[in-house]
């Protein structure tokens, strides 16, 4: 047991990185469906490509979803309207006539001489007239009219449901408020007997509708209708020829193949099969994240040997993969809104390209077995995906971010167009609201900005942009150590200059060097008067110091620096050029003074003049300790002339090639070389020889 915990204490990192692979293993494989796969691919007007295809079973042919739509659209227009005929209604207005009549007729012929001699000898004639008309118009239907109807002609049928029996009825045979007042106007035209000017207003106000639409009955008979619609035409039988080799793939074969691939798929969901798939899935997984893993462990030892860093890699895949699967499961149609090119972006800015470019390939290898046509869609995001990188290869501003969504979004464009116009051959049968979902899509990428800022706080990474804002002179820290220590300021600036131009020559990252050469020698603005560039009397502080105390106070404005940029929250990636600058050197003056005065037989403690280091273990890291030696030593030049400075820049950089100051840096000697030819150019510039004019 004490064996077991000891192999764990001491091999903790390696195996909290292999249970990292295998949980990203496990939770990719479980955004999987659990079904198996047709092993065909086809197009629609493409040739068939492999052998003559066999029907294994009885499957029914599925109608496309175009079919369906046509046949649901014919039976929402064909599908009649039921409406509710109201039989209480007449009876109201007859009760109401046989009640009121008299009355009504009284107080009309009271008021009226002339009529009441005309027609007051009719009143029953009129009365009877009055209950026959409303009679044959209720019964008949008045209709209420709506938005379904209004527009219709006379010859549209709709359904009327009398005492639960249903009549199929003409628009043109019922009627309307105002069809049923014209024909109480024609019913009583040229009668003698009948008093119009009473009967006509009279009827009019009894005039009221007993045809009403009803919404939830007419919806219930449409769904039912729309539920009741087959989604399959056609068998095809066991063992029948389903399409044989070279045959193009017509929209009817093309039907017959979906429906085949639907039901081979079901049908693997159902078996014993369920278990091997998994274990198919498992295996395409692991072999996708063990390529990541061998890239990682033989290109990039640093990024490998990081747990956070792999963390962070493993975790924007399993995202990406989570997003496309549930998008996959809620319309697949948005899938061209999701903004994968986001991840090289992100990767790109807080690694390198090459690093981007990989994660990204394995990313869509992986999603490339949850998508359908999978071979169009890693396309269209393999190539969005190298814009991406290409276009943020240098994200020195915002505006960087704003110019590579729209580039990303043209290529998208672009790509969609060709492979639209090469799978189907139309130009109308491209979908333009395609076109709307890759624009949002790029919109999205927008999104990278504020991801950098969570992702530098979570995983402590540094950006390009946090780099620049670092790289500000005029930012509250620099201006302080500016103040304080002027000279040492100067320095720092000077070795940036030289630095940036030396790693941009050789391949690294300038703005991460120029950054953090302005903060490698910001301990001494702890105590800038025993460092001699700013120094500004004539007063020497170690002249009253021993050799060995002397050296402390130089080797000190390593860890004063160190604590100084971390209690201003620098970055490690700052606080490592800091700690590098010098590596395991000495403090050069102070020990070849006290070597010449030391005494025979006295022994030296060389461990007080070396530096505690670690070395650069980094191109950025080994260039700016070039260029602060150099930089720092050229300032005590006699004169300035290409030999001086030749030779200046060869001795430095040789002798800390001697004490194997870069052996862990990635740095070749070719890359030395150039660096050399770089910072003797640079100083030759900066002390250039003036011509004396005249006085």
């Amino acid at each position: 047991m004490k064996q077991l915990i000891s192999f764990i204490r001491n091999n903790y990192a390696n195996i909290y990185k292999g249970l990292l692979f295998v949980a990203a293993v496990f939770l990719i494989v479980s955004l999987f469906p659990k079904e198996g796969k047709f092993r065909y691919e086809y197009k629609r007007s493409k040739p068939w490509i492999y052998e003559d295809l066999i029907a294994p079973f009885d499957f029914a042919i599925i109608k496309s979803e175009d079919e369906l739509k046509d046949e649901r659209q014919k039976v929402l227009r064909n599908e009649k309207l039921y409406f509710r005929y109201d039989e209480n209604i007449g009876n109201q207005k007859n009760e109401y006539v046989r009640k009121n009549f008299d009355s009504k007729w009284e107080q009309y012929m009271l008021s009226n001489k002339q009529q009441s001699k005309l027609y007051g000898k009719f009143k029953l004639k009129n009365e009877e007239l009055c209950l026959n008309i409303l009679d044959s118009i209720f019964k008949k239907g008045i209709i209420r009219l709506n938005a379904f109807i209004e527009n219709k002609d006379r010859d549209y049928e709709i359904i009327i449901l009398r005492k639960n029996v249903a009549e199929v009825r003409k628009l043109g045979d019922i009627f309307t408020v105002k069809s049923a007042n014209d024909f109480i106007n024609y019913s009583i035209l040229n009668k003698k007997f009948l008093c119009s000017s009473f009967v006509i207003p009279f009827m009019s106000n009894l005039i009221a509708h007993n045809l009403s639409y009803d919404p939830i009955l007419t919806y219930k008979i449409q769904q039912s209708l729309l539920n009741n619609i087959s989604i399959t035409q056609g068998m095809i039988q066991n063992g029948e020829l389903v399409i044989s080799k070279g045959e193009v793939v017509t929209t009817e074969k093309f039907k017959i193949l979906e429906s085949l691939k639907f039901e081979y798929e079901k049908q693997l969901g159902r078996t014993s099969n369920y278990y091997f798939i998994d274990l198919g899935q498992i295996i395409l997984i692991s072999i996708s994240i063990l390529v990541l893993v061998l890239f990682l462990y033989s290109f990039r030892k640093d990024v490998f040997a990081d747990n956070k860093r792999i963390l962070f890699l493993l975790l924007l895949i399993y995202i990406m993969v989570l997003i496309v699967s549930r998008i996959i499961k809620y319309d697949i149609k948005y899938l061209y809104l999701i903004p994968l090119s986001i991840v090289p972006i992100i990767i790109r800015t807080f690694f390198d390209t090459r690093i981007a470019l990989f994660v990204h390939l394995v990313m869509l290898a992986i999603i490339g077995f949850l998508v359908p046509n999978s071979f169009e869609f890693v396309f269209l995001q393999l190539i969005s995906g190298i814009v991406a990188v290409i276009s943020v290869a240098h994200m020195n501003t915002r505006l960087q971010l704003f110019k590579s969504a729209g580039l990303i979004f043209l290529i998208y464009c672009a790509a969609y167009l060709g492979l639209s116009l090469t799978l189907e051959g139309k130009p109308e049968d491209i979908k333009i609201i395609n076109f709307i979902y890759l624009a949002i899509n790029a919109t999205f990428l927008l999104f990278a900005y504020p991801l950098f800022f969570i992702f530098e706080k979570l995983f402590g990474f540094t950006s390009d942009l946090t780099l620049l804002e670092l790289a500000d002179t005029n930012n509250k820290l620099l201006r302080d150590f500016a103040a304080r220590a002027p000279g040492t300021f100067q320095h720092c600036v000077q070795v940036a200059n030289l630095a940036e131009e030396a790693i941009y020559k050789i391949g690294g990252n300038g703005l991460m060097v120029r950054a953090g050469a302005l903060y490698h020698d910001i301990g001494k603005m702890d105590m800038p008067m025993y460092f001699i560039e700013n120094k500004v009397s004539g007063i020497n502080p170690y002249d009253e110091l021993q050799y060995t105390e002397s050296a402390g106070i130089i080797k000190s404005h390593v860890i004063k620096g160190i604590e100084i940029a971390r209690k201003n929250k620098l970055p490690e990636i700052i606080i490592d050029f800091i700690r590098t600058h010098h590596g395991t050197t000495k403090t050069q003056y102070f020990y070849q003074n006290y070597l010449q005065e030391l005494q025979e037989g006295e022994t030296i403690d060389i461990d007080a003049f070396t530096y505690h280091g670690p070395i650069p273990f980094s191109k950025e890291t080994a260039v700016l300790m070039m260029a602060d030696s150099v930089e720092a030593a050229s300032r005590a030049l006699r004169s300035y002339d290409p030999e001086t400075i030749d030779s200046l820049v060869e001795n430095i950089i040789d002798r800390q090639i001697e004490e194997k100051q870069f052996v862990n840096a990635d740095i070749t000697f070719k890359d030395i070389k150039i660096i050399k030819k770089i910072l003797k150019k640079k100083l030759l510039s900066i002390y250039h020889l003036r011509i004396a004019y005249p006085g």
